[in-house]
Parts: structure tokens; sequence; C-alpha cells
């Protein structure tokens, strides 16, 4: 079952009569609808929130609402967020990343403008120009000196997080690159484009070491990670360049807009699982060297076992909305989704 609440929570709750509305959702069933509603304040600045009939608020914190819906035996916990940035960019947030250390954040937007800033205070640091058309995707490398994009224009970019500096740029997709990988400490990267295909760089030379896939078909979002040592990820048909650092072992997801998801040992270039799913697959992730994520347009999350591809160990259906991003978190992951 999941607990939700529609509106704006924070600025409903800032005032008396403000009032956000709930609903809570169980597979096969009506959904429950109901709201919340502050009546006041106590002396300690902590809001008194009522529920209508069907709900119950069980603690109220300034940073927190924990309701339940007794009837179906739910409860979930509302976090305000911690702090909002409301001004690094004018429009919506396409992707985001922190540096290693937890120092400073990069975002790209549909402003079109790419901004490295302090994950502190929101306080913007640089801004990195270069790109033409749209920018998709941002990380940092593991040192968190360096940045790596992909954009519209089909190029892969490394920025200097000190300066703003591009210091290197990847030409060969004939495609926007929709997603990136960094490869242990990062002398290869991949990339992947709407072109269909998957490749693997070097930094150091700025050269394409290979294509390790050509699906025919748009690659929305690339995990690369270390393979359970049961799995055969296959022979590479030629001896790999010694540019290619870190590429044994591992295996590469691909998030198909083909609603396939494969696996593709990064060394070989060979097949090792094609999974099909209900709609295009956004993006997807490790949690483990034997178990992966990954998310639907149709707002499925598939977790899979590698080592047996052929059914699911869990589907999670939270609402119809497309799922954006996961990201393995504690003991489970975190999702986005378009809603």
């Amino acid at each position: 079952a999941a607990l939700r609440i529609q509106s704006d929570w924070g600025c409903a709750l800032s005032r008396d009569e403000g009032e956000a509305w709930l609903s809570c959702r169980c597979p096969g069933k009506p959904t429950l609808y109901g709201s919340i509603t502050r009546r006041g304040l106590s002396s300690e600045g902590i809001p008194d929130i009522a529920a209508s009939e069907g709900f119950l608020v069980q603690e109220v914190t300034k940073k927190s609402i924990l309701i339940s819906c007794p009837h179906e035996n739910v409860s979930t916990k509302f976090l305000a967020p911690y702090t909002t940035f409301s001004r690094i960019h004018q429009k919506s947030i396409t992707c985001l990343d922190i540096s290693s250390g937890g120092g400073l954040g990069v975002s790209t937007s549909t402003d079109g403008t790419m901004k490295i800033w302090q994950a502190a205070n929101g306080e913007i640091r640089r801004l990195l120009e270069g790109h033409v058309y749209d920018v998709n995707c941002c990380r940092f490398f593991p040192s968190g000196l360096v940045v790596l994009s992909g954009g519209m224009d089909a190029q892969l970019k490394i920025w200097s997080a000190e300066d703003a500096s591009c210091v290197v740029t990847f030409k060969g997709h004939k495609g926007g690159i929709l997603d990136t990988a960094i490869v242990d400490r990062g002398r290869n990267v991949l990339s992947c484009s709407r072109d269909g295909t998957a490749r693997l760089w070097d930094c150091g030379k700025s050269a394409c070491l290979g294509v390790i896939a050509d699906c025919g078909s748009p690659v929305n979002g690339i995990a690369a990670g270390t393979a359970d040592d049961s799995l055969n990820l296959g022979t590479p048909e030629h001896p790999p360049s010694e540019r290619e650092i870190g590429t044994e072992g591992k295996i590469l997801l691909l998030a198909r807009e083909d609603k396939k998801l494969q696996g593709v040992g990064l060394q070989s270039r060979q097949p090792v699982f094609l999974f099909v799913g209900s709609d295009a697959f956004n993006c997807c992730t490790f949690l483990s060297s034997t178990y992966i994520l990954a998310g639907t347009q149709d707002g499925n999350i598939y977790q899979l076992d590698v080592r047996n591809t052929s059914a699911p160990i869990q589907v999670i259906h939270r609402s119809g909305a497309p799922v954006l991003s996961l990201l393995p978190f504690r003991d489970g992951f975190i999702a986005s989704q378009g809603n």
C-alpha cells in the first residue's frame, strides 16, 4: 500500500486552516482520499494537525509528520526538505550528482545550463559552458575534482570543477547522449546514446576504445558493476587494448527504449542476458554483484538476479508515472518518478 500527500504540504501547513490532500492506495482496492488540516501551533512551534476520517496523525515534529491509515494497516512518515536551493536553476533540473566528499553538487537543467555549486548552501561556484543544445547528464569522477557530461549535441565532455575549463571532448556518437558511467577511478568512461550504442572511452588519449553494444534502439540509461563470480561474461574476440583499465569482470547494464534490459560483458562485448519489460526502460542500477534494479516508463521497478533473469524477484508498482532514476541507499534504494 502507498500513502501519499498530494499538495505542497510545506506551504499548506505553515498557516492555520492550511490543508493538504491525502490518498491511500492498495493494489486492487479503491483509493481512500482524505486531508490533513493545521489548527494552530504549540508553544514549542510544532503544528497541531488533524486528519480527516480514515486517517490518523500519529506524530508531528518540525520536520516530519507520521500519518497512518488504520483500515489498510499502513503508515508513512512525510519529511520536509532538509534545505531547498531555489536559485541554482530557472527551470526543471534534469540531472544532478554530489561529489564523493559531499562538498560540491553539479546539475543540469532545461534552462540549458550546467552548474557546480556548494552542497552546504547552494552557492554557485562554476558555470560549465560548451555544449550546444541541452545537457542531459552530469556526474563527478571519484576524485570529486572533475565532471563528466553528455548532451544532445552527441558530445561527451570532461570538465575541471576547479576552473570550469573543458579538458576533453569525445566525439563519435551519432545522436544525443542520454547517460554516462565511470569505470573504477575514471581512466575509462562509458556513454550511451539515442543512436542505440554504448561506447567505452579512454580519457588519457580522448579516444573511443570500442562500441560495447549496438542495440538498434535508443539506450536511455547504463550502469557498470562487478559481476557475480558465477556469471559467464564471455570472451573477447580480440585481445583488449592496454588502454582499457578496469573492464575485466564487469557487466554493463543497458536500459533500452525498446522495452529491453540488457546485460553485456564490458570487456568481452558479449551479451549476458536480455530481459523484456512492460515498457521502455529509463534507468538501471546495481544493488549488489547479483541484484539489479531497472525502472520503466509505465511505472514499474524490476528487481532481477543477474544469474537468472527469466523471472524478476519482484516488480514494484507505486504509480503509473515514469520511473526516472534509481539510487541504492542503505539496505534499499531511492526511486524518483515523473509525478
